[in-house]
């Protein structure tokens, strides 16, 4: 699958404005399907900028990143582009938002070089951490104002209206989220809305094709009836599947 080139710009639609793409940009299993086999994997961000206008960064996850490459990612940005940014596993996963007063200024301090090419911060929590309304309050207490921020809870106790209520008044986004068979509910608690695709048929694995994605297209717009962003990414990279979905949601999105 060749890359075909085409508008990155954020589409329109009401007063929401979408953003579709890939969790991710560096796949051995990319080179042929998308990038050229000819171009230097140093180039390959440069190229995906063509094809689309936000990319999320999942290298922050596992370790923070140098100053030198969030330099490199903001130089690399096009106009309008966006980075989508997981934080750091420190926070989410070793401290699980428990004294994460430091770590997060850290992290904070990192990004914002960005500058405007730094969209939401996605905290994404593990399995295991069950639904504990003190801790997550707490923690979103130390977020800074107008910052975007969505949260992606892999604990299915945590989907309740009381959580939906602590969101909504902190304004942080549940990450609305595909995940194996664990199903996640579309509730938009913010101008952000903020949705990942895991894959079909396992994780990372599997594609959506048009007829599975229709439905949440249509899911997604009724979320732009009140969310003014919405960002979506695609995390089933094997066999380069998120960037054909990218794609197929975009335009469906469009349409």
């Amino acid at each position: 699958m060749r890359g075909v080139r085409g508008s990155v710009t954020a589409r329109p639609a009401g007063t929401a404005t979408y953003r579709v793409g890939t969790s991710g940009w560096v796949y051995g299993d990319w080179r042929g399907r998308f990038y050229p086999q000819g171009l230097p994997q140093a180039r390959w961000l440069s190229f995906y900028a063509e094809h689309f206008d936000t990319v999320e960064l999942n290298a922050p996850f596992y370790r923070l990143p140098t100053e030198a490459a969030v330099a490199r990612w903001r130089d690399l940005a096009p106009p309008g582009f966006r980075y989508a940014v997981k934080a750091s596993r420190l926070i989410t996963h070793l401290r699980r938002l428990r004294d994460c007063a430091e770590p997060l200024a850290l992290f904070l301090d990192r990004m914002r070089p960005l500058g405007q090419a730094l969209g939401p911060l996605l905290f994404q929590l593990p399995p295991s951490l069950a639904r504990d309304d003190e801790r997550l309050a707490g923690f979103l207490g130390l977020l800074p104002g107008g910052l975007g921020a969505a949260v992606e809870f892999r604990h299915p106790s945590w989907y309740c209206e009381p959580l939906y209520a602590l969101l909504r008044a902190r304004g942080v986004a549940l990450c609305v989220n595909d995940w194996r068979a664990q199903p996640c509910p579309d509730v938009v608690t913010a101008a952000l809305a903020y949705y990942r695709f895991h894959g079909p048929s396992g994780r990372y694995y599997g594609a959506y094709g048009i007829e599975g994605l229709r439905p949440w297209a249509e899911r997604i717009r009724t979320a732009a009836a009140t969310a003014r962003d919405v960002y979506a990414y695609f995390n089933n990279d094997v066999d380069g599947a998120a960037l054909e979905d990218a794609r197929t949601l975009r335009a469906l999105l469009a349409a």
